[in-house]
């Protein structure tokens, strides 16, 4: 078992397993039960938005920490090394897009979903890349993570903008707010991980 846990494909085989494990229960008879328990409140929230709103916060951050060490001194240090990853994002939001229109989009009512294909999960994208272990060059997973974050990210702007009623104005400013704190702290070369994971 330790050793399967050390092993890099591990995270992507539970990933996998969970996945399969979560489609066939929400499809079968305890599909209700399922349902009910992810409403379940533990503490002020909910056992899905502890997923959602905590879980992948930590996710992305320590996401985002490996991108930011490649953008700095790796991989991705120069404007050039970067654009052809920004470049494979934006055309992986823009072509799903495009192909849901061609298909839907003469449909009343489904030609506003045209933003929902053009994410990429970035969850999954890694949970593939980490099956295959270490036969996967570092460059091309930093790539396709790159991708895939730069795709989900613009992806979330969209939908946001495209499909809220009504943007809060206090939650973009306390998200600005946050977002400066970090940089200060990261300008002040504050490098412990405990500050930001409060933050997030």
């Amino acid at each position: 078992m330790r050793s399967f846990l050390r092993s890099e494909a591990a995270g992507g085989i539970v990933l996998m397993i969970a996945a399969a494990l979560a489609m066939i229960v929400a499809n079968s008879p305890l599909a209700g039960t399922y349902f009910e328990a992810l409403g379940a409140h533990v503490g002020p929230l909910s056992i899905l938005h502890w997923i959602d709103d905590a879980l992948m916060t930590l996710f992305f951050l320590l996401v985002g920490l490996e991108i930011k060490r490649e953008l700095v001194d790796g991989h991705l240090s120069s404007w050039a090394d970067r654009a052809l990853p920004t470049i494979a994002a934006i055309s992986g939001m823009a072509v799903p897009a495009m192909i849901y229109l061609a298909i839907a989009g003469g449909t009343s009512g489904l030609a506003r979903g045209w933003a929902i294909p053009s994410a990429t999960d970035i969850a999954f994208a890694i949970g593939v890349m980490a099956l295959l272990g270490p036969r996967v060059p570092t460059s091309l997973k930093l790539f396709l993570t790159t991708v895939a974050i730069v795709d989900d990210m613009g992806a979330v702007a969209v939908i946001a903008l495209a499909y809220t009623r009504e943007i809060s104005g206090l939650a973009l400013l306390a998200a600005a707010l946050i977002m400066g704190v970090m940089f200060v702290l990261n300008r002040f070369g504050v490098v412990r991980l405990w500050p930001y994971l409060i933050l997030s």
